[in-house]
């Protein structure tokens, strides 16, 4: 049986190799549904790699990721040793869906399996052209703890200061504005998580969150989103979030 399902993985790949997109959907939620009665995480790959196919074809996939978050959080409920890992994929596949609140809620459940220990802050890059919220979110941000903050005033100079600490192995945490003078947050997020799918994205902006452009950055991978005015108790929440989505 289990050569039938590796046969089937990799027929399906094939599929979408070929751009044959629609068999491979199929093949790919046949075996979703298999794992997923098994309680396998396996379920949620397969559910992934089925959205990938509906957006070659230029269709939504929030149908996959809700049930792929549903799932998550099914499991999530055993109180097991998976449940901090469960909660955390739960919580991506709501962001991944544009599901913000859920997410968030999500990753506050994930807390409670979390053992409080005491680890060395990550680096901050602020991306902002204003001197003004530059100046705020440093002084926050060192009543918060943090001692590693670095600022990019535009765009371009952001990508150049992310890039370098991406190839020193570092891991920062980008707060990044939505309205830049050069490139727009949702540019710059883009390619910086072409660089680090992973990295830690937390936008700044004073739209609502339900706007086409946050909605769109959101759906590209950030973590958090924090709009103006803020306080240092929402900047660190967000900051929170972020530390807790970080699947380790």
């Amino acid at each position: 049986m289990l050569d039938a399902d590796l046969e089937k993985f990799d027929l399906a790949c094939t599929y979408m190799r070929n751009d044959q997109n629609v068999s491979a959907y199929n093949l790919f939620m046949t075996l979703a549904q298999k794992e997923m009665k098994k309680e396998d995480f396996k379920a949620g790959i397969y559910l992934f790699l089925a959205s990938e196919c509906k957006t070659k074809q230029g269709k939504d996939t929030k149908e996959e990721y809700d049930l792929a978050a549903k799932y998550y959080l099914k499991i999530a409920k055993k109180n097991n040793a998976n449940s901090p890992y469960a909660y955390q994929c739960a919580a991506k596949c709501f962001l991944k869906s544009g599901q913000v609140d859920k997410a968030m809620k999500i990753s506050e459940e994930a807390k409670k399996y979390v053992p409080k220990v005491v680890e060395e802050k990550r680096p901050i890059v602020i991306v902002d052209d204003s001197p003004a919220i530059t100046l705020r979110l440093r002084s926050y941000l060192e009543q918060l703890g943090y001692g590693d903050i670095k600022t990019a005033k535009d765009g371009k100079s952001a990508l150049t200061l992310v890039t370098k600490l991406i190839n020193d192995s570092q891991n920062p945490v980008i707060l990044l504005d939505m309205q830049m003078p050069d490139l727009t947050g949702d540019a710059v997020a883009k390619k910086l998580l072409e660089k680090k799918p992973d990295l830690s994205i937390i936008l700044i902006t004073a739209d609502e969150k339900s706007e086409p452009r946050v909605r769109k950055t959101i759906g590209f991978g950030s973590t958090a989103f924090i709009q103006k005015p803020f306080t240092i108790n929402e900047l660190k929440n967000a900051l929170d979030v972020t530390e807790q989505n970080q699947i380790r």
